[in-house]
Formats: C-alpha cells, structure tokens, sequence
C-alpha cells in the first residue's frame, strides 16, 4: 500500500501542473492509489449497496413517515425509480438492494437491546457476503423509518455529549417531533451506558441495515475496496467499526456532509472532510454515489495526464 501511494504520488508531482494545482483531488486520487495498489488507478466497477430495515422504536413516533414506507421505498429501488437509482447509473454504478427482514423490527431500544447477538452476527454477515470482490470502490447506504433515531443514540452513546447535540429532524418532524426523539434517544442512552465497544453499541441500539453497512465496510477493509461514507446514518455505523478497532476507516473517505446537523460533529470526531456539501439530506447512498463522480475525476487526473517528460513541456 505504501509503496503503491508513494508511486502515485512521485508520479503525481510529474504532472503538467503546478504543484497542488489539483487540490484535494490530489490526495484523493494518491489514497485511492495506495489501496488499490497501483500507480495508475482506475474506477471501473464502482458498487453501491442499500441496506434496508425496520426498527421498533418507530412505534413510538420519532418519523414523520410510517414504518411501511421501508418497504415501498425498497419496491421503488428495485424498479429504478429512487434518486440513488439515477445516480448510481449516471456514475457507473452496480446497485445491490438487500432487504433485511423487513416483517421483523428490530425491538424498541428504550426498552431492550435492539438486536440480539445473532441477529446483529446475522446482519453483518448480509453486508460481509453482499459486497463485490471484484469491485474497486464501495458505497453503502440504507433505508429504514426511525434509523435517524438510531444513528443519534449510536454518536451519543460512543461519542458523549447530551442526547440534543446529536438528535436531528431526520425526515422533518417538527418540533413537538423532535423534542419527542430527543427524549427517546436520551432515554436510550441511560439504558445503555454499559455498552462494552463499538459493535455492542450496534446491537444494543442500531437496526439490521446499520450492521448491515458495517458488515460491508469491514469487508472492502479486507478486499482493500476503497469506501465513499454516505450521510448521518451510513457515518455512525462506521463510527462502531472505528470505536472497535482504532483505524478501521482508513480505507474510507467521506462523500458528503449531510444537513442533518450532527453528522459535521460525528465526522469531526472521526477526523474525516466531507469531499461535497451540498444540503443533501436523503440517505440512500445518495450524497456517497454523487462523490464517485470527483474520486473519479481525481483518478483519471492522475492516471490520464501526462507528465512533463511523457508531453515534452519544460518543469523548469
């Protein structure tokens, strides 16, 4: 890997440009290099997967949508119909939708754990088993009713702070709405202060899709498939994979910043600079697909250009 990004970057500074010309787009394409192995990159089989799940906690009323519409957003996935299906084919995306036991919820994180230990091992092993070997950048996403609930009470339980500086608006609920998941995400944390890492966290208070992405990052760390972050929700299921073991994102860059409030706090922590911010605040991999367009960018910069020997320009 090293060796593979200090090729990229001594070709890098060969270009027909000033250096740092490029920007970020720079370090991107160097990073991106050094997992792949290569000095000259390419982005051919970028893979995108949506997770989906239903959590319990939506009974008591944290979303502005009912649980059913999980499973009609997953219809529309499948029918090429959703945002992330045109983003995913205006970038040259393969897109995978994995439903994970959507008659199931998960149980209600203020009363219980959410998943038990097999059901976590269960969801992680869906996104462990549904990502691509031979793909060369990953981005996951999800969906599922409450899930902001989750990502909140994830970030404050790993993270610390008052359940207000993590807990958002998420689908829109307005105040009353939200006064109401600030409650529900306090009253979770309390309930599981004990948590033990990262994972348990997951399972005490995430849901099925959550793992499921986490399951997926941790195995493109393994095939060293570059990963693009997604919003909120896609960032706290990293977040209990880096909480578990120290490094475990580095394999991953963020795509955006989401304009729910605390994914700017949760990525700061995480010491990650959104590559876009665009007010975006959909989910469904939507803002880590819109980032494979600058990776790609930076990829053919680096491997596309010529040098100033190869173009017979002057550096002097």
């Amino acid at each position: 890997m090293a060796d593979a990004a200090g090729a990229a970057a001594a070709r890098n500074g060969q270009l027909t440009k000033p250096p740092g010309a490029l920007g970020r787009l720079e370090d991107l394409a160097i990073w991106y290099a050094g997992w792949r192995g290569t000095d000259r990159p390419s982005v051919d089989a970028p893979q995108v997967i949506v997770f989906a799940g239903n959590h319990g906690v939506a009974a008591r009323g944290v979303s502005a949508f009912p649980p059913e519409v999980t499973a009609q957003m997953v219809a529309n996935f499948e029918h090429g119909g959703a945002a992330i299906n045109q983003l995913a084919r205006t970038f040259g995306a393969r897109l995978d939708v994995i439903a994970l036991a959507l008659e199931t919820p998960t149980s209600d994180f203020t009363q219980a754990p959410a998943m038990t230990d097999a059901e976590l091992t269960e969801a992680l092993l869906s996104g462990w088993n549904a990502v691509d070997a031979d793909a060369d950048v990953l981005v996951v996403g999800e969906m599922g009713i409450g899930n902001t609930t989750s990502a909140a009470a994830i970030a404050a339980l790993l993270l610390g702070g008052d359940a207000a500086d993590w807990t958002g608006r998420g689908t829109g609920v307005d105040d009353a709405g939200l006064a109401l998941k600030t409650t529900v995400v306090s009253e979770a944390t309390a309930l599981h202060a004990g948590a033990s890492d990262g994972l348990d966290v997951l399972r005490r208070v995430g849901g099925r899709e959550l793992a499921g992405m986490a399951g997926a990052i941790a195995r493109a760390r393994a095939l060293r498939i570059p990963v693009l972050l997604d919003g909120f929700i896609c960032t706290a299921a990293a977040l209990t994979l880096e909480k578990t073991v120290a490094g475990a994102l580095d394999h991953c860059v963020a795509g955006h910043l989401s304009a729910e409030g605390a994914h700017a706090r949760m990525l700061e922590a995480l010491g990650k600079e959104p590559l876009l911010s665009l007010g975006l605040r959909l989910g469904e991999a939507s803002g880590g697909a819109l980032s494979l367009g600058v990776l790609k960018a930076s990829v053919a910069c680096l491997s596309g250009m010529a040098t100033f020997a190869e173009a017979g320009v002057s550096d002097a």
